[in-house]
This record gives C-alpha cells, structure tokens and sequence, in this order.
C-alpha cells in the first residue's frame, strides 16, 4: 500500500530536472511555431530541433516523434490546474469537491499573465491543427489520459477516505473531460481568453453540465448502486 499523502505537494525538482524540462519545452515552442507556420506535414524533426537551437540526438532523446514534441505544451495547463487542486486539499481538506474543482478549474484557465495566454493560444493552434493530424490528435488524448490518471489521487484526497473509488474516478473523468471538450471547442470558435465562450466559461458549463448523475459531484443524485446491482436479477 502506498504511503503518499493523497494531494500532497510535490519534492520541488533538481536543478538538472529543471534543466530538463526547460529544454523540453523550449522543443516544444518551436515544434508549435513550426506546425502553426507550415502544417504537421511540412514539418521535420529537423526543422524542429534546428529552430530549437539544439542537435538532433537531443530531440530524439526527449521525444519519440515530431507530434511528441508538443506534449509539454499540452500538458502545462493540466499541471497548473493539478497544483492549484493539490493545494487546496492540502489547504482546506473539508472543502466541497465541486466547488473546489469549479475554483480550481476556473483559475486554471483564465490567464493571470502572459505565459499562461500564450500557452492557451498554442493550444488552440495545435488542437486546429490535430484536426487533421491523427498522430496529433492522439498525443492530445494522451495527455488527457495522463492527467486524468493523476487526477485521482487528488479527487481522492479532496473526498476522503470513505470515498467510492468507482465514483473518483467517474469524478476526475468528469472533470477531465471538460477541461478537455471546453478547450476543443473553443479552439474551433474565435472566442476570446477571458469572458463569455472562453476557455474557463466553457469548461464551468461542461463540469455542472457532466457532475448531475454522479453522486460524489452531485449530493442530490440518486443511488444506483444497488439498483445496478439488482438490476438483471429483477428481469429474470
């Protein structure tokens, strides 16, 4: 049994992680000027190292493929929102999981800077993009996987101990799903990055839209459990 404090913060990384990870994303920015200047198609893993500023063996070192390289970009926004999740079941351990998962997703998307607005437009750019890219798309559903999974142990620690953990992990897809769907149809609109039809609008709607079946998101719906469970038995 693992002993990690569910929705614990992080070991803050090395230097050489830190390292690491600025490299890898310094490939992925020029992977998605790249894709958004001349397409997937008309884009190398050469040309993406060479705008990079760095040798081929150290893309192949990070990524397996040109459409790889954009995954840290991807990723950033589901980390941010992880984090500012974490902290709130560390912070607040009794707070309610939908109002905390609102917050939290709220926060995560409406950009408080320039960094985090430049990274909503990538992503718009790359998910236009993996419109008609399937290697594209596919790296953005794994992503969203990836997320999800991490997810739960946050979801977990936020519901406490007695949690169903059928009903976590319906919550973290729940909540992943509209981050998810909320950014894909922003991405095919002009809509702005704050306001109505924005990101952080968009993904509020969808949660309260998927949390009303699910008990754990929703205390006023109904116990299925056991109607399930007796559900074939009764049709005999």
């Amino acid at each position: 049994m693992s002993t990690k404090h569910e929705g614990a913060t992080p070991p803050t990384p090395t230097l050489t992680e830190r390292r690491k990870a600025a490299t890898q994303l310094d490939i992925a920015r020029a992977a998605a000027e790249l894709f958004t200047e001349r397409g997937p198609d008309g884009t190398t893993a050469e040309d993406i190292a060479l705008r990079a500023g760095v040798a081929l063996r150290t893309f192949y070192r990070y990524f397996r493929s040109k459409q790889d390289a954009v995954a840290p970009l991807l990723a950033g926004g589901g980390d941010r929102w992880r984090a500012l999740l974490a902290a709130t079941a560390a912070t607040e351990p009794g707070a309610g999981l939908p109002e905390a998962l609102e917050r939290s997703i709220a926060a995560s998307l409406t950009p408080t800077d320039p960094a985090t607005e430049e990274g909503l437009r990538w992503t718009r750019g790359l998910l236009r993009a993996a419109a008609e890219d399937p290697a594209l798309r596919a790296v953005w559903y794994r992503v969203n996987q990836e997320s999800e999974e991490r997810l739960r142990e946050v979801v977990a620690g936020l519901a406490g101990p007695d949690a169903d953990p059928l009903e976590v992990r319906l919550a973290a897809a729940a909540a992943t799903d509209a981050i998810r769907i909320a950014l894909e149809s922003w991405a095919e609109t002009d809509a702005p990055v704050r306001g109505e039809g924005a990101p952080a609008e968009l993904a509020v709607r969808c949660l309260r839209e998927l949390m009303g079946g699910t008990r754990l998101l929703n205390p006023d719906a109904p116990d299925v459990s056991g109607a399930a469970a007796a559900g074939p038995r009764g049709r005999r």
